[in-house]
């Protein structure tokens, strides 16, 4: 089992928090893992007991050229001795950049497809054919988003965020795997308010119904802050990420945090959260991603 680390929360006290009349609190899941860091270390807790229990001791999964998920993967399994395979969305370019280079040099077997092959990533015919192509394999959906993910992330909530005090929870979404973990383990008892990194979101509302155990009604996803799109970036966002580190030392990504963050710092100002709430955003991770920050996103 990977180790987990303590993170600690911590506050960020800016004049729209003061002018808001709220509390912001950071909890810094990105400190819990140097390798597999945030969510990605409670999506995938499970889903690696089963792959070392799995005969070939192989796991496959998908991801786009910055995904998060394939860094922490291709990092688990090499930590836990397992094989890995990744299938990464698009054409390769070299040099790799950040990420994928990580990935290859902790032993993660690259796999490009097409766009358009991609989206066939569930189907049974493209699994049989990675198959007969790499042998067996423990399958982890993109993102890490099935049901133990969901058990994981579950217990994260259970277990580290009910011992605080706070009234909305807000957070990234790419998948949904996470948001339906914390909604069930806060068993309706928080408000759960999720930023989509991704245009055109509001799909996102759907996955997570499906994902969750019980249909809590206590939750929303904001589909306003992608910024462009996935790994997309803005002058705007690049600001207010600088200004974080600036100003409170605190880092974010482009992709996930930094979004979730600068939206909720603009609901604030907005008058959004009720007056004198404190709002928990969480630290999911991620920070390798600034490593591309050259790269074209």
């Amino acid at each position: 089992m990977l180790n987990y680390f303590d993170t600690p929360v911590i506050e960020i006290r800016s004049k729209e928090a003061e002018n808001a009349g709220v509390k912001i609190l950071v909890k810094r899941e990105d400190l819990n893992h140097p390798i597999v860091s945030g969510n990605k270390w409670w999506k995938l807790r499970y889903n690696l007991e089963q792959a070392e229990n799995f005969e070939n001791r192989t796991i496959l999964t998908f991801g786009g050229a910055y995904s998060n998920h394939i860094y922490a993967s291709a990092g688990a399994a090499k930590e836990l001795n397992l094989k890995s395979i990744g299938v990464i969305r698009g054409e390769e370019i070299l040099p790799l950049n950040y990420t994928l280079a990580f990935a290859k040099d902790r032993g993660m077997k690259l796999h490009f497809v097409s766009r358009e092959d991609y989206r066939k990533k569930t189907e049974e015919d493209f699994i049989k054919n990675l198959k007969e192509r790499f042998g067996e394999f423990y399958l982890i959906p993109e993102g890490g988003s099935n049901a133990l993910a969901v058990k994981g992330c579950a217990e994260f909530a259970r277990e580290k965020l009910s011992s605080i005090d706070f009234d909305y929870l807000c957070l990234p979404v790419g998948t949904g795997g996470t948001t339906a973990g914390i909604i069930d383990g806060l068993e309706g008892k928080k408000k759960v308010v999720g930023f989509s990194v991704l245009k055109d979101g509001d799909f996102l509302n759907e996955e997570i119904r499906k994902l969750t155990r019980r249909h809590y009604l206590n939750w929303r996803i904001q589909t306003e802050y992608h910024f462009g799109g996935y790994a997309k970036r803005t002058p705007e966002l690049d600001q207010f990420i600088d200004r974080m580190k600036q100003e409170y030392n605190l880092d974010l990504d482009p992709i996930y945090t930094g979004k979730m963050a600068a939206g909720v710092f603009d609901l604030v100002s907005k008058k959004y959260f009720s007056r004198g709430s404190t709002i928990l955003l969480l630290h999911t991770g991620g920070l390798q991603a600034g490593r591309n920050k050259s790269d074209t996103f």
